[in-house]
């Protein structure tokens, strides 16, 4: 065996992925410490000390994993996302970082779509009433005509924005670093974030977190909205104040705030996540088929870039 591989990613860690097996049969051995789960810093100590590379998932990784990891030379995510990783640390010790960039990108922008639409139509609650026997009729809103506003416009951002469009959406992005000339002649406006979300009638974020920590969705932001907006978070649960976002559930400013993403997996109960405007999904925004294919493939030749000596 040339060495070990560690594979953390839920959707790969039992194994049997035909991506896997390029590794496999370049000689080297994968090291699954959690099979279908999220493993915790004692998992991770005890089985990267050994590894070369790393096949990562959405796990926290702690300064102390890495310390331990004497042998580690690169880490590739198999998602867009690195705030999981001390990147200082990681830096200091020359360990690469790679990203499978846009690899999950039609999951998830399909699935903020749909949660936009289960808002505007007010699908789950009429569901959740049938089932109680009930007949609800709730009215709903059309996405046409509809002001969205698009925080992010990363390769997942830029496709929702595309979808929106394509459905009459008129949209409003904001993105500091985004190429210019995104959507030519489609009816699209690029502004400032307090732009964009004054009198959006519906919010879909796809930003990362800033550098401060701090909260995009603040109260003072969520007051400009739509009476009745519909709020969409696929990208981190800290870009919204969940306290602000629980009080503009009561007062209405918010009709429904739909999160596929948590601070813990499973998420604690909280005020914000009980409340009954609130729809959950269990983080599967890029957990769709064809999207587990592109991110691993992506992923595992970013590993080979490295291990087998062609990066730079």
């Amino acid at each position: 065996m040339r060495g070990s591989i560690l594979i953390t990613p839920r959707s790969l860690s039992k194994g049997g992925h035909p991506a896997l097996s390029v590794l496999q049969d370049r000689g080297y051995d994968l090291v699954m410490p959690a099979p279908g789960m999220i493993p915790d810093e004692r998992a991770l100590l005890g089985a990267v000390p050994d590894c070369l590379g790393w096949l990562a998932g959405v796990e926290p990784v702690s300064e102390a994993v890495i310390n331990a990891a004497r042998r580690l030379r690169v880490i590739s995510r198999n998602g867009t996302g690195v705030d999981n990783l001390p990147l200082p640390a990681l830096k200091a010790r020359r360990i690469r970082v790679f990203r499978a960039e846009g690899a999950n990108a039609r999951g998830v922008a399909e699935l903020a779509l749909a949660l936009t639409l289960a808002g505007l139509r007010r699908i789950v609650w009429t569901h959740e009433g049938m089932r109680r026997g009930d007949w609800p009729r709730s009215l709903g809103r059309e996405i046409a005509g509809a002001r969205i506003a698009v925080v992010g416009l990363g390769a997942i951002g830029t496709a929702y924005a595309r979808m929106c469009l394509d459905l009459g959406a008129r949209v409003a992005g904001h993105d500091p670093f985004a190429p210019e000339g995104l959507f030519p002649d489609r009816g699209f406006v690029r502004t400032t974030l307090d732009a964009a979300l004054a009198g959006a009638d519906v919010v879909s974020l796809h930003a990362p977190m800033p550098a401060d920590g701090r909260p995009l969705l603040t109260a003072a932001r969520i007051s400009a909205l739509a009476q009745g907006a519909v709020v969409v978070n696929t990208a981190r649960a800290g870009l919204v104040d969940p306290m602000a976002v629980r009080a503009a559930l009561g007062s209405g400013r918010i009709a429904c705030y739909a999160t596929d993403v948590f601070e813990t997996e499973p998420p604690a109960p909280s005020p914000l996540l009980d409340h009954p405007g609130v729809v959950m999904t269990s983080h599967i925004g890029g957990f769709t088929d064809a999207s587990v294919e592109r991110s691993t493939i992506r992923a595992v030749e970013n590993l080979l870039l490295v291990l087998d000596g062609d990066a730079d």
